[in-house]
C-alpha cells in the first residue's frame, strides 16, 4: 500500500511517519522547499517527543519519504491525506480552507486510477462534499476518486502514542470502497480492536470540533469554579478530584489554570461558533467558552499585578514557560502571550525561560529578556510565575530560587507546589483556586495543603 500525505506541518508529519511505522510506503509533500530540505537532512521543524528518532527509523528503512514533487507520488497512492493547515480567518475566525481546496484539486488533476482522497485536517462541515465537488469538476476521465473525512486526535507532546494507541479511528464517507481502503491503511489498529466509528463525513466532521469544544468547556469550567474556591476558602483541587471519580465526568482535562491555548482548541472553538451560526444553530455554550477562556488570560496578569501590590512598574518579573503546554515548542494562542504584554504594558521587565518554545515565542513577543535556566529568570526578580508545568520546574530547589529573588512571591498558575512548602519558605505563594498562603495559622494551613 502506498500513501501520499500532502502537508509536512504537526499533523502531516506526524501522521505520515506513524504510517510509516505501520509498514506502508509513504511520501510526505510540501511546497515549502526549505522544509522538505531540513526533513531529508534529518532535522524535524517541530518538536515532538520521539518523532526525530522515529523520522530517523522510518526514512532508513525506506519508507518514509519527503519531496517537494506531488504528481509522481499521486499517481502511485492508494489514498491522499490533506493535512495542510486550516487557519482561522481574522474576519470571522471561521476555519479558512484555501489550501485544502487547492490541495483537493492539484490531487484530482493528478490521480490515475483508483485514489481515495482523505481530509486530514480539521475542517468545517461540509467540507467533504466541497471536495468532492472540486474533484468531479478537475478529476481526469478514467480516474475513480472517492473522499474520505479521518479527523486527527493527537495530542501535542503525546502524539506517537496517540496515534498508536488511539482511543478511536473515526471514517466519514458513503464508499464501502473507501471504507475498505482506510480499514487497510488502519489494519494495525483494526486487529488490535480500536474502536472504528463509521459514519458519515458531515457527522465525522462535526466529532473533531465537538470532541475540541467539550475538552475546551471542561477547562473553562473548572477554572470558573476554581474562582469560586478562591472566594470561599475552597480547594479546587479536591473538588477536581471528587468529580473526577464520577464516571460520567472522568478526571482529564479538569487542572485549573491560566485558560487553554495551542493550535487546536481556541481555532476549533472559534470555527464551531461560526458554523453554528451560518447554519441556524448556535453554539451558545461554546461561545460562552471563547470569551471566557479569552477573559481568563488577561485575569492571570491581573492576578501577578495583585500580588506584587497593584503595581509592577519598574519590578523584573520572572517567567517560567510560554509554550502553551508541556513537551511543546508550539505558542499559537498560549497564555503567556497575553500574560507577559499585559504585564509590559504595566510597566514590568520581564525575564522568561522555557526548555524549548523561546525561539517560537520570540517571533510573538517583543522585549522579553531569554535566559539560559530557571534560576535566571529568579535571579533578583520580584516575583516568579510558572505559566508553564515543564517537569523541570516541579524540582526547582526552590530555596535557591528565594534566596535569588529580591521579594519572595511566586504565582504558581498551575499548582505545581505546595502550599505548606512554600509557606515554609517564606514565599507569600499565590496558586489556582486555593487560599493564598501569607502567613496563615497552623489549622488554615492544613487546609490548604
Amino acid at each position: 500500500m502506498r500513501l501520499t500525505m500532502v502537508g509536512t506541518g504537526y499533523v502531516g508529519l506526524v501522521s505520515g511517519t506513524c504510517f510509516a511505522e505501520f509498514g506502508i510506503d509513504v511520501t510526505c509533500v510540501d511546497k515549502d522547499a526549505s522544509k522538505i530540505e531540513k526533513l531529508n537532512n534529518g532535522e524535524i521543524p517541530i518538536f515532538e517527543p520521539g518523532l526525530d528518532d522515529l523520522v530517523a527509523k522510518q526514512v532508513k528503512s525506506g519508507r518514509l519519504k519527503f519531496t517537494t514533487e506531488i504528481a509522481d507520488s499521486v499517481k502511485q497512492a492508494d489514498a491522499v491525506f490533506i493535512a495542510v493547515g486550516t487557519p482561522p480567518r481574522a474576519d470571522n475566525g471561521h476555519a479558512d480552507l484555501k489550501y485544502v481546496h487547492a490541495a483537493a484539486q492539484e490531487i484530482a488533476e493528478l490521480a490515475e486510477g483508483y485514489t481515495v482522497i482523505v481530509t486530514k485536517s480539521t475542517v468545517p462541515v461540509g467540507t467533504a462534499r466541497e471536495v468532492e465537488a472540486i474533484v468531479a469538476k478537475h478529476k481526469k476521465a478514467d480516474a475513480i476518486i472517492d473522499v474520505a473525512s479521518n479527523p486527527e486526535f493527537l495530542r501535542e507532546g503525546a502524539a506517537i502514542n496517540d496515534f498508536m494507541r488511539p482511543d478511536r479511528v473515526v471514517i466519514g464517507t458513503t464508499s464501502d470502497r473507501a471504507i475498505e481502503t482506510l480499514k487497510e491503511v488502519y489494519r494495525p489498529l483494526y486487529i488490535n480492536e480500536t474502536p472504528m466509528v463509521i459514519t458519515t463525513p458531515e457527522t465525522s466532521e462535526i466529532i473533531k470540533y465537538a470532541a475540541n469544544a467539550f475538552l475546551a468547556t471542561k477547562i473553562t469550567f473548572i477554572n470558573e469554579i476554581a474562582n469560586l474556591c478562591e472566594a470561599s476558602g475552597a480547594n479546587v483541587q479536591h473538588v477536581a478530584k471528587a468529580i473526577g471519580l464520577d464516571g460520567r465526568i472522568g478526571s482529564k482535562f479538569l487542572h485549573a489554570g491560566p485558560g487553554y491555548g495551542g493550535s487546536c482548541f481556541p481555532k476549533d472553538t472559534l470555527a464551531l461558533t461560526h458554523t453554528g451560526d451560518l447554519l441556524g444553530a448556535p453554539q451558545t455554550i461554546v461561545e460562552a467558552v471563547v470569551e471566557a477562556n479569552k477573559n481568563r488570560q488577561k485575569q492571570m496578569a491581573d492576578r501577578v499585578i495583585a500580588a506584587c501590590g497593584g503595581d509592577v512598574k519598574g519590578m523584573k518579573i520572572g517567567i517560567l514557560g510560554v509554550a502553551f503546554k508541556p513537551n511543546t515548542d508550539d505558542v499559537r494562542d498560549a497564555p503567556a502571550l497575553t500574560i507577559i504584554p499585559e504585564l509590559q504594558k504595566a510597566g514590568a521587565e520581564i525575564f522568561a525561560h522555557d526548555p524549548e518554545a523561546r525561539e517560537e515565542a520570540d517571533k510573538a513577543l517583543k522585549d522579553v529578556n531569554w535566559v539560559e535556566n530557571p534560576y535566571d529568570a529568579a535571579d533578583k526578580a520580584d516575583a516568579v510565575a510558572v505559566v508553564t508545568e515543564w517537569n523541570e520546574y516541579r524540582g526547582l530547589d526552590m530555596t535557591r530560587i528565594g534566596e535569588m529573588m529580591t521579594v519572595k512571591r511566586l504565582i504558581d498558575m498551575r499548582n505545581i507546589y505546595k502550599p505548606q512548602v512554600m509557606r515554609e519558605l517564606g514565599f507569600h505563594y499565590v496558586s489556582i483556586g486555593r487560599p493564598v498562603v501569607t502567613g496563615e495559622s497552623k489549622a488554615q494551613l492544613k487546609e490548604v495543603s
